[in-house]
């Protein structure tokens, strides 16, 4: 069994790439996340993945497939459906979830459709998780309805690159096209600029992200491709 991963473990923008079985950190002060567990003095990866580190806290990002709730997500979902309590909500899960009256985001009287209709898109919290069941909130600050914009779909386990460390990648995205973006942990991402120039740009570079997580120095790469494009484009006009 291979532990040179271990001494690897750093908060720098360096990619390391692990297999079930590495040992990924050593010592009591490395704490085990999603995607590793505790085997005495070390942690031990479980699924190939990135291997990641935040703080003391130590985990292994799938490298590919379905978003899995987890209470606390914030996700980006579509109204498909109208009960008599609440909304059926899709967030591109093995499951739909479920906004309930009581955790809307206004008070609720009268007809479901005209606080939130079929269609609509909207960011909230995944309050619980159950058995094939997920209840959503929209009842803390940020959580809403969203209008117009562009709409992106990735790969959930990109959307820790996405954000980059401590909002790193996403603020130099809105920063350099001047674009609202959030991000929901189900893999949806909703962005909305003063044009469709702008909102275009980001899209560009998110999907650059999604496609090559794993490139050394990317936020600063990011950074340099999108200050190129919007010269190119000043060129053009």
């Amino acid at each position: 069994m291979s532990t040179d991963k271990k001494d690897e473990v750093n908060d720098t923008d360096e990619r390391i790439i692990v297999a079930p079985g590495e040992v990924v950190a050593k010592g009591p002060q490395f704490l085990p996340g999603e995607g590793t567990k505790r085997e005495g003095n070390e942690i031990i990866a479980l699924r190939f993945g990135l291997l990641e580190k935040q703080d003391k806290l130590v985990r292994v990002i799938p490298l590919s497939g379905t978003y899995i709730p987890r209470a606390g997500n914030t996700v980006i979902g579509e109204v498909i459906d109208i009960t008599i309590n609440g909304w059926i909500i899709d967030i591109e899960s093995p499951y739909l979830a479920f906004l309930p009256i009581v955790e809307c985001f206004k008070f609720v009287r009268g007809d479901l459709s005209e606080v939130l209709d079929v269609s609509t898109v909207i960011v909230a919290k995944v309050k619980s998780v159950k058995t094939r069941s997920v209840e959503l909130t929209m009842k803390e600050r940020g959580l809403k309805p969203l209008e117009g914009g562009m709409i992106i779909k990735i790969n959930p386990t990109r959307v820790p690159r996405v954000i980059g460390r401590a909002g790193s990648m996403v603020k130099v995205i809105k920063e350099q096209t001047g674009c609202n973006i959030i991000v929901g942990q189900n893999g949806i991402i909703w962005l909305r600029g003063a044009s469709v120039e702008d909102e275009l740009l980001a899209k560009e570079a998110i999907e650059l992200i999604a496609e090559k997580p794993f490139t050394e120095g990317l936020t600063e790469k990011i950074k340099e491709f999108l200050i190129e494009k919007k010269k190119s484009r000043k060129t053009e006009k």
